[in-house]
């Protein structure tokens, strides 16, 4: 992201430029929704010995989530283009976190009332993305998107990261229970900040520099009225499904780690849950330095004049295809290093992504990034449902993990393919 120039220095200190403050309070959202969704991968380990939940009801418990998830997107992609990304956002921090504090209440009622509070904390989340999607739209150039999308993602690892080291310290010393009060309240803390602190769009911010306002000139936004979003030409590019299926294709493997990763190792590698939450860690790391690094090369090659097509179909390409390789080691792991490093592996490359298919929406269709997101993500929660629930299913007919790390390999290679044939940098909406 760019540094403040002399024309940003007001009364002699160096300015901050705001849409850098913008992307570091995205950041901190996506974190929050994060820390909120994965603390449940393991509370969900001493609430399935408490209440005696089978590998399936624990993978009902797990994918419900998605459903409220999969539903509100679309709403949610509407309602940013309608109220702004500012406004949807504070309500969604609201609204998730609320449920993330009623979610051991709900347990002790029954399960059917856990089930309703999962989703409904779902539907809250799903406004995260398209909000900001619609906020980097208006403020960001072309030219540091990439890193902007990867700074915001990287919010998926480092809240994961967070949520699994701190929830199993939490358990041990508080109880499975504490994990969704701490968090729960964080978020409704986070919500005051920022509706405090984002504006909606340059235009409206008070203090906004000339340098500044110079740096965002070719964005979307210049405060007229939102023209409305034309379904039909959207729907009929092949660039947006292939967008579409690649969303479905690279969240398959990010869903698999982010909901059952403790698990496998508690339960295939034999560690304690702990443990298993502190192994799970390495590949989110491994997954934040590599999306990281792939923005900002991606960013500096298209900044040298390369085609965004070449960037976008190399980063998402290579991320699929080693992602695939990797699943396939993965599944023949027989101790706690060996899987270790092959889903550090995997996981890492899926980092790739971020200059792939997850800047995509601001390339081909800016001014409607929004609702594309909310559309691709839609597909992209598909596997929250079907895989974490397929997930649950396999363990107990098969009673390991390996079915389940080869139907994650094929789903890489898909995506690698249409992605080759389809996919572009090019604009294809106005």
């Amino acid at each position: 992201m760019g540094v403040a120039t002399a024309a940003e220095v007001g009364d002699g200190t160096r300015a901050v430029p705001k849409r850098l403050i913008l992307v570091a309070l995205c950041f901190l959202a996506t974190f929050i929704c994060y820390i909120d969704r994965v603390n449940i991968s393991v509370a969900i380990i001493p609430m399935a010995e408490q209440y005696r939940w089978s590998g399936t009801t624990k993978g009902l418990v797990l994918s419900s989530f998605f459903v409220g998830y999969l539903l509100a997107m679309v709403p949610g992609g509407a309602l940013a283009s309608r109220i702004g990304g500012k406004a949807l956002l504070g309500a969604a921090l609201i609204s998730w976190s609320l449920f993330t504090i009623l979610t051991p209440l709900a347990a002790g009622l029954s399960l059917a009332a856990l089930l309703v509070a999962r989703i409904a904390m779902g539907a809250g989340e799903a406004a995260t993305f398209p909000a900001v999607y619609h906020l980097f739209a208006r403020w960001l150039p072309a030219a540091e998107r990439s890193r902007a999308v990867a700074i915001n993602l990287t919010g998926i690892p480092l809240g994961t990261i967070f949520a699994l080291s701190a929830s199993g310290a939490l358990i041990t010393a508080f109880g499975w229970q504490s994990v969704f009060y701490v968090f729960g309240a964080a978020g409704l803390v986070f919500a005051v900040v920022w509706l405090r602190t984002v504006h909606a769009s340059p235009s409206r911010h008070p203090s906004i520099t000339p340098a500044e306002r110079a740096r965002l000139a070719e964005c979307v936004d210049t405060g007229a009225a939102r023209a409305p979003v034309p379904w039909r030409r959207l729907l009929s590019k092949s660039a947006v499904w292939a967008l579409i299926f690649n969303h479905f294709c690279a969240n398959w493997s990010l869903y698999l780690m982010l909901t059952w990763l403790p698990s496998y190792f508690r339960d295939a590698q034999h560690l304690s849950v702990t443990g298993a939450g502190l192994f799970a860690i390495g590949p989110w790391l491994a997954m934040f330095a590599v999306g990281n690094l792939a923005g900002l090369a991606a960013d500096r090659t298209i900044a040298r004049g390369a085609s965004i097509t070449r960037v976008r179909k190399t980063m998402q390409c290579s991320g699929l295809t080693i992602t695939c390789v990797a699943m396939l080691a993965a599944s023949q792991a027989t101790t706690p290093g060996t899987a270790l490093l092959t889903l550090c592996i995997a996981l890492g490359a899926q980092g790739l992504c971020w200059a792939g298919f997850a800047s995509n929406h601001l390339d081909i269709a800016p001014r409607h990034a929004d609702v594309l997101y909310a559309l691709s993500n839609t597909a992209g929660t598909l596997p929250g449902i079907a895989g974490v629930a397929l997930t649950g299913w396999l363990l107990d007919v098969t009673g390991g993990y390996t079915a389940t790390f080869v139907v994650a390999a094929a789903v890489n290679l898909a995506g690698a393919a249409v992605w080759l044939a389809w996919g572009t940098g090019e604009r294809v909406l106005d």
